[in-house]
């Protein structure tokens, strides 16, 4: 088996790939791209839209329904017919849109290829699409250009590249040209190689064509999503089964109705009619309608909480979430490098304040009484050393012009009260030399008054052992090997502490050429990208609310482990990098994957098998991820979530969420809200299911007694449309219950509907049932028309379910408690009062909807009667609280 190119020698390199340090031909660059194809993202053919549409229809309900409709128009019930299939279009359509747009993922890979290349052919500099590198070609790249293949670099000269998006590494990665990298090491620690879909943002370099198009490491990714099925939520799938189980016992209810009226010998299309409407009565048309409306309605309650869904399916998910898979930088943290503590003279002083704004303080060393001048020096040297601009805009954020790192160390200096801009003007920039991965150092060279001064920043390593003297309170002290030693530790102790430490030196009097020995050690700046203060509010109330939180990063693992603790997420938990995952097999890594808080170093794929790890364990995963690496687990997770301002197109593209402010918070708030969502799904769906076993068992009742049909066909589509759909819409906005999110997440095994939601949607519909065929019976044995005995039934079924309507806000606390906290489903139950009222009075209305004027005494015999469903479902709540009869909450 071949070595990876970044762990073998160049010549080994040359050989394998037929080429040289000058490229390749012209012509042999022909003949490879005709054997390797074109340097591009391959569009896997997806489905064309009308598979895309046609795939709308494979739902049960939505099939039960067409029935339905091609049935009443059969029977001559055009406007029922029309209702009908307004609401499977609504549905239909919704479906597509949302599932065109899912397929746009692989599209916007596309776009991150670069355009353009430079590359070196027969010798000279050609500029020529991307599309037709191929490998062995050496390319060329300067700051601003975005590699357009996998490549091994042969020179490099001070380049760094902006990777965030394929490894989450929260700063630009330094390069070199150097001997090769083991066998096995993380794609963020490869040095010598870059990658396709990245960009230079310093510095110049040339480099040999590894790998093109499905081959780099973007198109591993682009291959890996294409691969990855979108799994259906919960709802979806509960739904399918509801749908599924009212289709068939609409079948059985039919072939029942009609045996029994063959044995009978009642006529065929009497028959039908019966067999008919009671199909009608079992499916509740307005199901499909709620669902996608409350699922909007909850769309809009989220974007002010700053989420924006994507896939209103998803909205639901977020309630059953038990585990939040979240990167760092940018959502845990602030993505803005900040000084938090100084080293001179052996004392530290700790630096108070978060990200650019340059608000703050630095504390005054432990046992001095005043802020030592040796720290002024160093942070006045940090400013000098310094190529960055601290600046405010428009809306009043401080942002950064500039290296991150260089941003902090200005920030820092106006805490301590200097300004960079007066010191810049007091000592003018002679002369400088750039930061190069070879020496990893800055020297900037300034005039001070008649003299000059160098100015060093870089790694500890490269400054300390040229450094002779250091700074302390009385001036200049000599620095020998014990000294430099001491200060060498300190730099370790910060370091783990996840701090990126800088070391800043000067030479008085001397230019760039006497810079390479006889420094003065002036101290360290200690910074991170520091965790935002939302967040640790955030990851306590995800424990309080059952969830758990996991930190998946391509950062160093010291560094994440100290972020993960500070946020509270790593307590008792491992910390496991993306070496040690890979030395773990599937099985191992789900048994495994509960304990392990923390995944640092990781690669696209690993990320893609922790969501999946999960998931085989039971878990609801929420992924969030900004970057091309994140967009297949994304995509794999039951809910993800990528970023609004910094994420990529990509990773938009595979999310069902988008966080417009890139927060942590803004996750658990939305989580918040799918909570309240859920419950109000749950809600609305006991109101309709327990409303269409009432009528179900009323019409069956009614048939199997040998009765008259005691509603018409019209009269039961009223009801499952309008009288049903308006308190179900109104259920859906209903006020979140109390304590919400201190309560564990619904176990996604159970589904909708548990056992106590069960008793009280066929505890409603049975004695629903018992109420209105009493009435009927009793109505037409008082003497009173067929007509006067059906309008009254018709009349009772409606009021049973708006009292129903109330009961079901809630499935433990009584009824009485603010029963009219849902100002919308008061609006939607007045209004559908006075409809009830008009279509048993007004003439017009009355011969469609075959009614009969009630009396006064009609009025009052209904409304006791209906009035009894409310002690009835609060004896089962009561059991329900009480946890009697295996019915607990």
């Amino acid at each position: 088996m071949n070595q990876p190119f970044y762990s073998i020698p160049l010549d080994e390199l040359f050989r394998q790939l037929e080429t040289s340090s000058d490229g390749i031909s012209s012509q042999e660059a022909v003949n490879r791209l005709a054997r390797q194809g074109l340097n591009t993202i391959e569009a896997v053919r997806g489905r064309r839209s009308w598979q895309l549409l046609m795939d709308q229809f494979r739902n049960v309900l939505i099939l039960t329904l067409l029935v339905a409709t091609v049935l009443s128009a059969f029977l001559g019930h055009g406007i029922e017919a029309v209702a009908i299939l307004i609401i499977i279009l609504f549905a239909v359509l919704l479906g597509f849109f949302q599932e065109f747009r899912a397929e746009k993922a692989i599209d916007a890979l596309r776009v991150m290829a670069a355009p353009n290349a430079r590359v070196i052919r027969d010798g000279h500099e050609q500029l020529i699409p991307a599309s037709g590198i191929v490998s062995g070609d050496l390319i060329l790249m300067v700051a601003g250009d975005r590699i357009p293949a996998d490549a091994r670099l042969v020179e490099s000269i001070n380049l760094r590249i902006e990777e965030s998006s394929l490894t989450g590494e929260s700063v630009p990665s330094e390069k070199e040209s150097a001997s090769p990298i083991p066998e096995g090491t993380g794609i963020g620690d490869r040095s010598n190689m870059v990658f396709a879909g990245t960009s230079v943002v310093y510095g110049r370099g040339r480099a040999i064509v590894t790998r093109t198009g499905m081959g780099t490491e973007i198109g591993r990714i682009a291959g890996m999503l294409q691969r990855v099925e979108t799994e259906k939520t919960p709802l979806q799938k509960n739904l399918d089964k509801v749908g599924a189980s009212l289709a068939k016992a609409a079948l059985v209810i039919v072939l029942v109705i009609v045996a029994l009226g063959i044995v009978r010998g009642q006529p065929l299309i009497d028959i039908l009619i019966f067999g008919i409407a009671l199909a009608v009565a079992v499916v509740p048309e307005a199901l499909p309608a709620v669902v996608t409306i409350s699922l909007a309605l909850g769309v809009q309650r989220m974007t002010r909480r700053h989420a924006l869904m994507r896939r209103l399916p998803a909205v639901e998910t977020l309630g059953s979430t038990t585990v939040i898979c979240s990167d760092k930088t940018g959502t845990l943290t602030r993505d803005e490098m900040t000084v938090r503590s100084l080293y001179a003279d052996g004392m530290l002083a700790g630096v108070t304040g978060s990200g650019y704004r340059p608000e703050g303080s630095i504390s005054i060393p432990e046992g001095k009484s005043e802020f030592p001048s040796v720290f002024m020096q160093l942070l006045q040297a940090g400013v000098l050393c310094n190529d960055a601009n601290l600046e405010q805009n428009e809306s009043g954020e401080w942002l950064i012009r500039g290296d991150p790192t260089e941003g902090a160390l200005i920030v820092a200096a106006r805490k301590g009260g200097l300004d960079e801009r007066d010191l810049r003007t007091r000592y003018p920039r002679i002369d400088e030399q750039p930061f190069s991965s070879e020496t990893r150092r800055m020297v900037t060279v300034h005039r001070n008054g008649d003299a000059v001064m160098a100015i060093v920043k870089g790694a500890p390593e490269s400054i300390l052992p040229v450094c002779t003297r250091y700074v302390n309170e009385d001036g200049l002290a000599l620095l020998d090997d014990a000294g430099r030693q001491a200060i060498m530790i300190q730099a370790e102790n910060m370091g783990r502490e996840a701090l990126r430490v800088l070391a800043i030196a000067r030479s008085d009097g001397a230019g760039l050429a006497e810079t390479d020995d006889d420094l003065v050690f002036l101290g360290f700046a200690g910074m991170i990208d520091p965790p935002r203060s939302e967040a640790r509010d955030a990851i306590r109330k995800c424990f309080e609310a059952g969830i758990r939180p996991v930190m998946i990063t391509g950062d160093h693992p010291v560094t994440a482990e100290a972020i993960a603790r500070e946020l509270g997420i790593l307590v008792d938990g491992r910390v496991v990098s993306g070496a040690e995952l890979e030395g773990m097999d599937d099985t191992e890594l789900r048994k495994m994957v509960g304990s392990i808080d923390v995944f640092a170093r990781v690669a696209p794929e690993h990320k893609l098998r922790i969501v999946e790890a999960l998931q085989s364990n039971g878990e609801i995963v929420a992924m969030t991820g900004d970057g091309v690496n994140d967009a297949p687990a994304l995509k794999k997770a039951d809910i993800g979530i990528s970023m609004g301002i910094n994420g990529t197109d990509v990773s938009r593209e595979a999310s069902a969420m988008t966080l417009t402010d890139d927060n942590f918070s803004s996750i658990v708030a939305a989580v918040e809200e799918g909570r309240g969502i859920y419950d109000n799904i749950r809600k609305y769906l006991t109101y309709l299911l327990s409303s269409n076993i009432g009528e179900l068992g009323l019409m069956a009742g009614a048939t199997l007694l040998g009765l008259p049909l005691p509603l018409t066909a019209v009269q039961i589509l009223y009801v499952n449309l309008a009288t049903d759909g308006l308190p179900a819409l109104a259920l859906a906005v209903d006020p979140a219950e109390p304590g919400i999110m201190k309560r564990s997440p619904y176990d996604p095994k159970q589904g909708i509907f548990t056992r106590p939601l069960i008793a009280l949607m066929m505890t409603g519909g049975i004695w629903s049932t018992i109420v209105n065929l009493s009435l009927f019976q009793w109505a037409r044995y008082s003497g009173r028309p067929l007509r006067e005995a059906m309008t009254m039934t018709f009349v009772s079924l409606v009021l049973i379910q708006f009292f129903k309507a109330y009961n079901f806000r809630s499935d433990k606390y009584p009824v009485f408690k603010a029963p009219f906290a849902n100002r919308w489903l008061n609006l939607a139950i007045l209004w559908e009062l006075l409809m009830l009222a008009s279509i048993v009075s007004i003439p017009v209305l009355m011969i469609p909807f075959s009614t009969f004027p009630m009396s006064f005494e009609d009025w009052l015999i209904v409304i006791i009667c209906t009035l009894s469903i409310i002690p009835v479902i609060e004896v089962v709540k009561w059991f329900i609280r009480k946890g009697l009869f295996g019915l607990k909450a």
